[in-house]
């Protein structure tokens, strides 16, 4: 296999290599929105196909499952069949599996469909990445990060609101169609345009099956655990059980054979090197606060406030726009300042922007969320652009597309696993503080009984004799409101501290110049 040149040799890319890379990034959007998009519409969907309540969330399951699998092998992959024929062939691919989302009949078509184009999608994600540093010189790779965090720090953030808008101005299957048109254009431009690589076939004859089976098993293992561990109660499951022991056992068998084989599907050597290793750590970081922030705060608007899909898309918007805002600051210091400085504005702002919830209140709705979410939002490019020169512009070229993959799984790993820690502290502390305010709400207390005196009085003329017991409701309902709340508030202060904890670990990131160039010594 012919090895890329080093970075600092690659000249400007041709027109047509631009053009065909910005279509890249074009269908790495799609891939991104598609895990959100239908998050803020599972109840129509749900409907349309005759999904009960508890098998709806197979829709984002499997996409998000077949998305894991795939990332790390996307390196692999791309060097067997050449960038362009990978990306053309998923975004063609993926563009299929949308239409046959849309025409799904039952459950179980959705969940075999979705799972394709989690499959697809995810081929393309980190082939972008990797794309970007093979093509563009050192001097350019800090603009094109640019454009690549916006695109992959929006996308979940734009999901559930245009999610909402399609399913209300039109329907649910637009979710899925609207894909068609820009898929088909991303997989021609890719295909006539982008020409970087050539296709390696020689690796397939005796390609690693083995490593092939191994990541299959732990890494969809492992999403499935995460994903129905909360609502399990985990290991009182059985089933979460024997799934665990399956991660575990095929989570060895993974790393023994990727680290002895000779040609690794997964190649291992990118966490070698100590700045790609501290930048997956990072990635991990930031796929807790992004992923995480996406879906708590829909499940509170829903939950405590009665919002709409369409009206929690507009509240959660100012992420998406101050992110849009922070971009040119962002680029422009990225090629002034270390990136570790940078990267430490980005985690002190992203956290604290998370900490400025902790006042939540059942009366929160647009205006109070406006200045934490705009303060995240304005971070996140922040921590976007400083962790992708750090982890990748250090790695040597021939393990850019491995290393890619898992960057990226890394960050998707943060946000399987964060999803999985809310879910559960979510419930014990809801659980724990409705607990607390019950024993709280006693006759001795004299504010307890004059609002139950209060409530009865009110509903006296509409209930008569049934008011006293209707009242004693009302207000347990109110305890379990106040519950919710505080739950959610420290939900927000725990994701803050994970934060922290990211600042605690910047020393161990060696300096890499403004630019994207390594320090002398770093290699």
């Amino acid at each position: 296999m012919t090895q890329a040149p080093p970075a600092e040799s690659i000249g400007a890319p041709s027109t047509a290599n631009t053009i065909g890379f910005f279509a890249m990034v074009v269908g790495m959007f799609m891939a991104i929105l598609d895990i959100q998009i239908v998050a803020s519409s599972l109840t129509d969907i749900q409907a349309g196909i005759g999904a009960s309540r508890e098998e709806i969330s197979w829709i984002q399951t499997s996409y998000l499952i077949a998305e894991v699998i795939v990332i790390p092998l996307s390196g692999w992959l791309a060097t067997v069949l050449s960038t362009r024929w990978l990306f053309c062939g998923s975004a063609l691919m993926f563009t299929l599996a949308s239409v046959a989302c849309a025409f799904a009949w039952n459950l179980e078509s959705m969940v075999v469909f979705r799972s394709l184009q989690g499959f697809l999608g995810g081929a393309m994600i980190p082939t972008v990445f990797a794309t970007s540093y093979a093509i563009f010189p050192k001097n350019r790779q800090a603009g094109v990060t640019v454009v690549i965090g916006l695109v992959a720090t929006m996308a979940p953030t734009l999901g559930p609101a245009l999610g909402g808008w399609l399913t209300e101005t039109l329907s649910w299957h637009w979710l899925f169609l609207i894909n068609i048109i820009p898929g088909l254009i991303v997989a021609a431009t890719v295909f006539f345009q982008l020409d970087i690589d050539r296709p390696n076939l020689k690796l397939l004859k005796g390609f690693d099956l083995s490593g092939i089976v191994l990541v299959a098993l732990f890494l969809g293992t492992l999403q499935f655990i995460l994903e129905e561990g909360p609502g399990e109660d985990w290991f009182d499951s059985a089933e979460i059980t024997l799934f665990s022991l399956v991660c575990g056992l095929a989570a060895i068998g993974f790393f023994w054979r990727e680290l002895t084989a000779r040609n690794p599907v997964v190649d291992l050597r990118a966490f070698s090197n100590p700045n790609f290793t501290v930048g997956c750590v990072f990635s991990f970081v930031i796929g807790i606060g992004l992923y995480g922030s996406v879906y708590v705060m829909p499940l509170f608007l829903a939950m405590v406030r009665g919002y709409s899909s369409l009206e929690i898309g507009w509240v959660i918007m100012v992420t998406g726009l101050f992110q849009f805002l922070s971009a040119p600051v962002a680029g422009m210091l990225s090629k002034k300042i270390d990136p570790r400085a940078m990267l430490a504005i980005g985690l002190a702002l992203f956290g604290g922007g998370l900490y400025m919830n902790h006042t939540l209140t059942a009366e929160w709705g647009y205006w109070e969320f406006f200045l934490p979410q705009a303060v995240r939002g304005f971070a996140l490019m922040f921590l976007f652009i400083p962790v992708n020169a750090l982890a990748l512009g250090d790695l040597p070229p021939n393990m850019i597309k491995g290393g890619s993959g898992l960057y990226n799984l890394m960050r998707n790993l943060g946000g399987a696993i964060g999803l999985a820690v809310i879910n559960t502290v979510l419930t014990n502390r809801l659980d724990l503080h409705a607990a607390r305010l019950a024993d709280s709400l006693t006759a001795a207390r004299a504010p307890v009984t004059e609002t139950l005196s209060g409530l009865t009085s009110s509903l006296t003329p509409m209930l008569g004799g049934d008011a006293e017991l209707a009242a004693l409701k009302t207000l347990g309902a109110l305890v379990q409101r106040e519950a919710t709340v505080m739950a959610f508030s420290d939900i927000f202060q725990l994701m803050a501290l994970v934060f922290v904890a990211g600042l605690m670990i910047m020393p161990a990131m060696r300096k890499v110049n403004p630019g994207g160039e390594a320090a002398a010594g770093a290699h």
